[in-house]
């Protein structure tokens, strides 16, 4: 693997919930001029995916619990979004500040369990993460391969970490692709055997795809070519969200 290519997708026009996102992405990408190609593993941001599968909430509908309202007086925050952020969400695992860390019901350890109000297509309007983003990669997947492609399709999302400032994009949704690389059992150059080293590449891909999407660029689809992966039907993101018994911050 000497070398790799990375590059946007652009030309989309404003997802509306029942568009065909696979089918879109395969003609933007031949209509600037690099169509896709099998092997290439196409990175979607979850936002085009919640809008799409209609997971969007109109801030005018909610009624705030007595938490939510009395959490967001304290934070100066909109006691409808508290509210949704409670909603998708398993349990709250801490309360920093104006900051609520979740578990969401996927298992996601995040903050604000991902509700998100930028770009969300509408004033009013907040979008919640994808019901199950494995599934909808996989079907985007069964897409292209009807349009000739077979592809790696991986879902990101914009998370932050609690050990470095700053935020990175991580896989949330695969299909298609392993998302981890073990090196468990391999020896070093020097004999050294590897006990615990395992990569999440998803997670690598989905960050290096965000170098060429960006938040403001209105480029939601990137596509890695050139790296080497093993084809797999039966891959999710089960195999990455760590239980809580091992979690040094749950």
């Amino acid at each position: 693997m000497p070398s790799l290519s990375i590059f946007g997708v652009t030309g989309l026009p404003e997802v509306t919930p029942g568009d065909d996102l696979a089918t879109m992405i395969h003609a933007a990408a031949a209509e600037q001029g690099d169509p896709l190609l099998d092997g290439d593993i196409v990175i979607v941001t979850s936002k085009i995916v919640s809008k799409a599968e209609g997971c969007t909430v109109e801030l005018v509908d909610v009624e705030p619990s007595p938490f939510a309202a009395t959490w967001a007086a304290k934070w100066d925050k909109d006691p409808r979004v508290v509210e949704v952020v409670l909603r998708e969400s398993k349990r709250v695992i801490r309360q920093i500040g104006p900051v609520l860390i979740t578990e969401t019901h996927h298992g996601f350890c995040c903050a604000n369990s991902g509700v998100d109000q930028s770009s969300s297509g509408a004033a009013g309007r907040i979008l919640t993460l994808p019901k199950d983003p494995d599934a909808s990669c996989r079907q985007q997947r069964v897409v292209f391969a009807d349009l000739g492609v077979d592809v790696a399709v991986i879902m990101s999302d914009t998370f932050g970490r609690p050990w470095r400032e700053g935020q990175t994009d991580i896989a949330i949704g695969v299909a298609g692709i392993n998302p981890l690389l073990s090196y468990i059992g391999q020896k070093d150059p020097h004999g050294h055997e590897f006990h615990v080293q395992e990569i999440c590449t998803a997670d690598e891909l989905a960050g290096a795809g965000e170098l060429v999407k960006g938040n403001t660029s209105r480029v939601p689809v990137a596509v890695v070519r050139g790296f080497e992966w093993e084809r797999d039907d039966d891959a999710s993101m089960a195999p990455v969200l760590r239980d809580s018994e091992r979690d040094l911050f749950r």
